[in-house]
């Protein structure tokens, strides 16, 4: 019996063909890349890895994105293998590590990795679950890294979602891991049915007829959802027409209709045996309150014996919780929820908060979850259906329509595999949100189109790990191998080609002007060379007679009389307010025709100085209709006693040469000279030149796109060693040999994105003698970023003296590495963000939940209590690497204390 045959003999299911195919890949000796769908089975090839690896002896390391996707695949693994044989790594959590498998977030892997772990040895296989995570900007670097250290032997079994472009991601992974089978498949085991719900009505999204097809093959919109979307417009549009308080005043506006409420689109799907059901919201406070509604409406979903079994689960997972911190955690109202069958879920919520609710959810007992677009990452929470509220969110800068691929990821949490026969994906139709109208829609649904962007790029740690370990030439080697690398190679092809069409024509232009080809391209390039510096002059007059009337408007105080040479506000004024800003200058004036307002540079094309002066009242009531009269009049009357070159002119005045550059006029007389100036048909061969040098620019600018992508990733490592080397981490050693230093071996054991000014503060001592609460603060402001709005709306003041200190310090060396950044073009390291600082030092001190959340919301806001413990547990992470890496054996004592002292209370109850 083959390895194969006995794994699959142990399944309570018979393997689909891709899982077979990629097993028999497997076995054979190769690895594989398997892209198939959310919810095919594609961790089964995964699992297999671990079969081999146990039935050989060997080591197999299985690798997941997130913490909590680690957890599950341990518990998932320790129920098939027993714990003896299964441990876990996820940075904070360290269980039976030296088993032959071991499941451990990406992170870790790559730390060991560069460390040259013993823990290495005797290992066959690594999976990587969810490899298309290469495309997350900010962790995403970790896989490329991993893939390209493993050594050689080490079979890599690489499981992704659907890709569109799954063959240039495979291209690569046999290019530098060698022989690899790649398994594609889009078909979903269970599929999935699109429907829109209108009102309380749900529709087909599609007409699944027989006759219900486009010419193309794609489905047609069903008709049936058409008319009953138009026939709703026409009511709305008609009750609109109604006089008000027949129809326009009615609630909820445009004719009264109104999407069906949370509770009622819960009960609607109830109704239709759609239930458990996922509802994506992109926004925690958005779950949070869809949950409240729920709990305020008669709703319940759960009987009295499943209501039992989760009360029983709560009390079990929240045993730990203190019982004074679960009021401010919203224990008894996120208890109610759970016990009606509700449930939110988000990276905002208490860790046990949201396992809960995930083992809930799996468990059957929990049957509507709210939550954001981090549950479609892998955790297994598989629905019957999941409800779209919008199809619009936020993507940290703008507001902007989900893609295809996003839909179908979110999406492909509906359908259970091995429990449901069919999985239903929902739209709310709202009549305001064009991004929800059934055409589009339909394109989402029907488009397949995710393709895998590598955001890979080498950063300090990457830099002084990879030197360490190879040499500047072979880093460099090795960096050329990424998949960014590999992609932006191919996309030089592109451009190469368009480069050399571009070369062709500009060979055919200069063969049809023949002998003047030559003469006709100077002169053509002397005139272009005349608009640009007259657009530049031009440019240049502009802004000096901006600057002038910014300095006038400026320097006008009460009583000055200015004469507004341009817009509609034209005509004399009386200044009543001086500016108040000088960089942009707006005084409060009223002009002769007895309007009052402030003006601007922009009410100007002239002159903007005062060309005499009024004696106004002390106060000037210039809102009053008669007042604004009576002073435009006494304006009127002191205008009259000026001279009329001063009424023109003012202080200010700029006198505009058009020919002041002299360059510009012996551009000219250049021109005129020219022996093309007096060439027959001279226009005609000149508009053939001007579109040779079109072509030359755009072929210029393809040139530098090549030169930019060409090595890319080699020039930044360059450049980040040049500023590494003039820093001390390390030092030349000959013409392409480099030393790393005990610096740069500091360096190395810093793994964060603030890695290199960790490294600065340790080595300079700069955190030296702070105590372990105030070095926990510390190192929260190199860690921490606030969420948009959520973040304190100014820096909280130190809550010590000596923290005050040390973060002016800090800030001295950030401020001096972004100069040194900047001169190396480097991107710049973000700034210390001191937002977290008092809370993490108050829990340090007392362990007082309620204190350190008050001490953040003082300083700005609210912070949920999840990302409380997020946040406790990254400076954890960071406090962990200090208490390995500083020089200082103080400060390593802090670390390590500091370390005991944050670990505690909530930061340590179900720390996955």
């Amino acid at each position: 019996m083959t390895e194969l045959e006995a794994f699959a003999a142990e399944l309570p299911f018979a393997l689909d063909d891709f899982q077979r195919r990629g097993c028999a890949a497997l076995e054979a000796g190769h690895g594989v890349l398997v892209c198939a769908p959310t919810g095919a089975g594609k961790t089964v090839v995964g699992e297999f890895a671990v079969h081999l690896a146990l039935a050989a002896g060997k080591k197999c390391f299985y690798t997941t994105p997130i913490k909590a996707l680690s957890n599950q695949k341990h518990s998932d693994l320790v129920a098939r293998y027993g714990s003896e044989r299964i441990g876990l790594l996820t940075g904070d959590v360290s269980l039976n590590s030296d088993a032959p498998v071991v499941v451990m977030t990406t992170e870790v892997l790559r730390n060991m990795l560069y460390a040259g772990s013993r823990a290495l040895d005797g290992l066959a296989y690594v999976v990587m679950d969810e490899v298309h995570f290469l495309a997350d900007r900010m962790r995403g670097a970790v896989w490329e890294e991993v893939i390209l250290h493993l050594p050689d032997d080490v079979r890599l079994v690489s499981l992704s979602a659907t890709v569109s472009n799954a063959e240039e991601f495979a291209g690569w992974i046999q290019t530098v891991r060698g022989d690899t089978t790649v398994v594609v498949d889009e078909h979903r085991p269970v599929p999935l049915w699109q429907h829109m719900l209108v009102g309380r009505r749900l529709f087909d999204l599609f007409d699944y007829s027989k006759h219900g097809a486009e010419p193309t093959g794609k489905p047609k919109v069903d008709p049936e959802l058409l008319r009953h979307i138009a026939h709703r417009r026409e009511a709305d549009r008609m009750l609109d027409a109604e006089p008000r308080g027949r129809g326009r005043g009615r609630p909820g506006g445009r004719g009264g209709y109104r999407p069906p409420s949370r509770p009622d689109v819960i009960a609607t799907l109830d109704r239709e045996g759609l239930l458990p059901a996922i509802t994506f919201i992109f926004s925690r406070a958005g779950c949070d309150g869809a949950v409240g509604q729920c709990l305020r409406s008669p709703l319940r979903l759960t009987t009295d014996d499943e209501r039992a079994r989760i009360a029983e689960i709560i009390d079990r997972r929240c045993a730990d919780l203190a019982d004074g911190d679960l009021a401010v955690l919203g224990y008894h109202e996120w208890r109610e929820g759970l016990l009606r069958g509700l449930a939110a879920h988000h990276a905002g919520m208490l860790p046990v908060f949201r396992h809960t609710v995930e083992e809930l959810f799996a468990a059957g007992l929990t049957k509507a979850v709210f939550a954001t677009e981090t549950l479609a990452l892998g955790i297994n929470m598989p629905a019957r259906t999941v409800v779209l509220e919008r199809l619009v969110k936020y993507n940290g800068e703008q507001h902007a329509p989900l893609t295809p691929g996003e839909y179908t990821q979110l999406t492909g949490r509906a359908g259970r595999r091995g429990i449901d026969v069919e999985g239903h994906a929902v739209v709310l139709w709202r009549p305001d949100d064009g991004a929800a109208e059934p055409s589009e829609i339909a394109g989402l649904a029907s488009t397949r189109t995710f393709p895998l962007r590598s955001s890979f790029a080498p950063s300090y740690n990457m830099t002084i790990n990879l030197v360490s370990q190879l040499g500047p030439a072979a880093a460099r080697a090795l960096l050329e191998r990424s998949f960014a690398q590999y992609q932006a190679d191919r996309s030089v092809v592109g451009l190469v080609r368009g480069a050399d069409r571009g070369r062709k024509l500009l060979a055919e232009i200069t063969r049809d002007l023949g002998e003047d080809a030559e003469p006709i391209l100077d002169y053509a390039r002397l005139r272009a060379a005349i608009t640009d510096k007259e657009k530049s002059q031009a440019r240049s007059s502009r802004l000096q007679r901006r600057r002038a009337a910014n300095d006038a408007l400026a320097e006008l105080g009460k009583g000055d009389i200015i004469n507004i040479t341009h817009g509609r506000r034209g005509g004399l004024a009386v200044v009543l307010e001086p500016a108040r800003d000088p960089d942009d200058p707006r005084p409060l004036v009223l002009s002769e025709h007895a309007w009052a307002g402030r003006i601007s540079t922009a009410d100007y094309s002239g002159p903007a100085g005062a060309i005499g002066t009024m004696s106004l009242p002390k106060r000037v009531e210039h809102r009053q209709p008669r007042v604004r009269r009576d002073l435009a009049s006494a304006l009127r009357s002191a205008a009259k006693g000026l001279d009329a070159p001063s009424r023109r002119r003012g202080r200010g005045h700029v006198d505009a040469d058009p020919d002041i550059d002299p360059e510009l006029i012996r551009l000219r007389q250049r021109l005129r000279s020219h022996p093309a100036h007096e060439v027959g048909d001279r226009e005609a061969k000149l508009r053939q030149a001007e579109r040779y040098l079109r072509i030359e620019r755009e072929n210029a600018a393809v040139d530098r796109k090549i030169a930019a992508a060409t090595n890319s990733l080699a020039r930044t490592f360059d450049r980040i060693l040049g500023l590494l080397t003039e820093r001390g981490y390390v030092r030349a050693a000959g013409a392409e040999e480099v030393r790393v230093t005990d610096d740069g071996r500091l360096l190395a054991r810093i793994y964060s994105e603030a890695d290199l000014l960790v490294a600065e503060c340790l080595r300079t001592g700069a955190w030296n003698g702070l105590n372990p609460a105030e070095l926990a603060a510390m190192v929260s402001a190199v860690l921490f970023e606030p969420r948009g709005s959520d973040g304190p709306a100014a820096q909280p003041d130190p809550p010590t003296a000596g923290l005050r200190s040390t973060l002016a310090a800090t800030r001295r060396l950030h401020g001096d590495l972004r100069r040194e950044e900047s001169r190396h073009r480097l991107e710049p390291s973000r700034e210390p963000d001191a937002g977290f600082a008092p809370a993490v030092y108050r829990w340090a001190t007392t362990g007082d939940l309620t204190a350190a959340l008050m001490e953040f919301e003082s300083s700005g806001g609210p912070m949920p209590a999840g990302d409380f413990v997020r946040w406790c547990r990254q400076v954890l992470d960071l406090l962990d690497q200090v208490r390995n890496a500083a020089p200082d054996p103080a400060l390593r004592a802090a670390a390590k204390r500091a370390i005991a002292d944050v670990r505690r209370g909530v930061v340590d109850v179900d720390a996955g």
